[in-house]
Order: C-alpha cells, then sequence, then structure tokens
C-alpha cells in the first residue's frame, strides 16, 4: 500500500485582518505573523483607498464653520437665536451626517469607524435647535457639544489614519535610528581593521604559499597536442616555457604586494564604505510624518 503525503503549499500569505484607528474589518494578504515589519504596515496603510483631498480641506472648513458658530452664541450674551443661525445649524447637520459616509476611515472599516466615532455623534447634534426650543440641561448639552466639535475640527483638518501612521512612522525612525549607529559602528571597524592589515598584502601571500598549485593548474591548461606545441618539445622548449611562466607569475604577486596597489584596493573598498554611510544618512521614515493628502482611490 503506497501512502500519500499532502503537501500543503509553500510561502503563502495568509489573509489576516488588519486594524487600522480601530477599523478591523479589512482583509489582505499579509506577511506570517511575527514577520511584518514597520515598513510594510506603513506601506499597507497608505495603500488604503483615500477620498478626494478637496473633500476632505471642505469637510474641515464646515466643521470649523459648525464650531465658530457655536462659539459665538455661548461666548456672546447668550440671547435669542436668531432664526438664520438655526437654519444654517440645521444644514451643517445635514451636510456631515452625508460627510461621515464618504470619510476614509469609514470605507477601511466601516463598524469599527462607527465605534471609535463618539464625539461626531455628538458633534452632529444642532445645538442651536435646542437653544431655540428649550431643552432640560442646555447648557450642559451646549458644552458638551462644544467641546466635540472642536474635536472634530481638529480630527478633520488631521484626517483619518494620521495618528497610526505617525505612531508606525516614529516607531520605525527609533529602530532605523539604532540600527545605523550599529551599523556605523561596524563599517568603521571593518574599515579600520582593513586599513591596518594591507589587503593587497596578504592576497600576494596566499598568491605565494600556493604558488606551485596554481602553475601546475596553468600547465595542466596549457594544450599539449598539435603541431605547434610537438615541435617546442622537440626543440626541448618546455623548461624554458615553465621557467618564463614562474618569472611572469613572481612579477604579477610582485605588483599586487605593492604600495600603490594596494593604496588603490583601499581606496575602492572605502569609496563603498562611503556610499554605504550615505545610504544610512537617508532617514526615509521622515516622510511619513506630518499631514499628508494621498490622491483619491
Amino acid at each position: 500500500m503506497t501512502l500519500q503525503k499532502k503537501v500543503e503549499p509553500q510561502n503563502q500569505l495568509p489573509k489576516t485582518p488588519i486594524e487600522i484607528d480601530g477599523q478591523d474589518d479589512i482583509t489582505k494578504g499579509e506577511l506570517p505573523k511575527g514577520i511584518s515589519t514597520i515598513a510594510a504596515r506603513l506601506e499597507e496603510l497608505e495603500s488604503l483607498p483615500h477620498r478626494n483631498t478637496a473633500l476632505h480641506w471642505a469637510a474641515f472648513a464646515l466643521s470649523l464653520l459648525s464650531l465658530i458658530l457655536l462659539s459665538t452664541w455661548v461666548f456672546s450674551s447668550r440671547g435669542s437665536v436668531p432664526s438664520a443661525w438655526v437654519l444654517l445649524d440645521i444644514g451643517l447637520v445635514v451636510v456631515f451626517a452625508v460627510e461621515f459616509f464618504t470619510r476614509s476611515g469609514f470605507r477601511w472599516g466601516r463598524l469599527a469607524y462607527l465605534r471609535s466615532r463618539f464625539f461626531d455623534f455628538v458633534a452632529i447634534v444642532p445645538a442651536l435647535v435646542l437653544v431655540h426650543h428649550g431643552f432640560v440641561i442646555e447648557g450642559v448639552w451646549v458644552w458638551l457639544i462644544l467641546i466635540a466639535r472642536a474635536v472634530r475640527v481638529v480630527d478633520r483638518l488631521l484626517g483619518d489614519g494620521f495618528v497610526r501612521r505617525n505612531v508606525l512612522a516614529l516607531v520605525e525612525g527609533f529602530e532605523e535610528v539604532i540600527t545605523d549607529r550599529v551599523l556605523e559602528r561596524i563599517i568603521a571597524r571593518i574599515q579600520a581593521d582593513m586599513n591596518r592589515a594591507g589587503f593587497s598584502h596578504g592576497v600576494a601571500e596566499a598568491f605565494v604559499r600556493n604558488k606551485a598549485a596554481v602553475l601546475q593548474r596553468v600547465r595542466a591548461a596549457t594544450p599539449r597536442e598539435g603541431l605547434v606545441p610537438g615541435l617546442a618539445h622537440l626543440a626541448g622548449l618546455d623548461a624554458a616555457m615553465e621557467r618564463a611562466e614562474e618569472r611572469a607569475y613572481d612579477a604579477i604577486v610582485g605588483i599586487i604586494n605593492s604600495e600603490e596597489v594596494d593604496r588603490a584596493v583601499r581606496d575602492v573598498v572605502n569609496s563603498s564604505f562611503s556610499r554605504m554611510r550615505n545610504e544610512l544618512g537617508k532617514k526615509s521614515w521622515r516622510q511619513h510624518l506630518g499631514l499628508r493628502r494621498l490622491r483619491a482611490k
């Protein structure tokens, strides 16, 4: 009886949920657990769909308008609310009710986004309508709505994914700084050791120690059959050719062992180390910091 072993496919990325600013409804192919890097998570975050930049700034401007409208009444005499203000407040409520469903974060994960936006639901309440018609403990409600609207202004300015992206960028920067410092020390140590050791001198010594084996390999590769090798053998030129090979070998080893070649090799190695240091000087994590508006997808 022949037993067949089931072979599972290898190197496949598992489908795992990703949580972004509270949104855990996204399922994409990721690296195996424990292997995912900060850079990969940043790339995944920035590859998500984003809404149009104009719509983002329009939402920020309207949120600022709603805050100014309520603040003007709160910090003024608190008299009767003009009807135009009430209508404007109602209009802003309708706009933000629609705008909420166009946000990038809502597209990334609806349920999780709804759970994390309590202040949005408070900020959307038409406070001036409550004041105009009268409401129980309206003073407390007005202040809660005012604070929620202030939070909404900051949130709309920063945009969805801001906190997570900047935290990941700072963590990546911390790791990169530590790694770069370790690599710089390693490079400096290797460079100092090579400068003291004399790289080409060591190569020349190795050639001297293995002279017999290298020459034997060269002679084995020399053709022994044919008209010209046959004539050379008849004329007794084999020994002369072997001596010429030894002299050429010694001359080559002498050139390798010279200070000029050693200096040239050291310059090549140092230039390579200089390029490595330049690469270490690039701080790629900084491009992920701050306010960034990606193109709509």
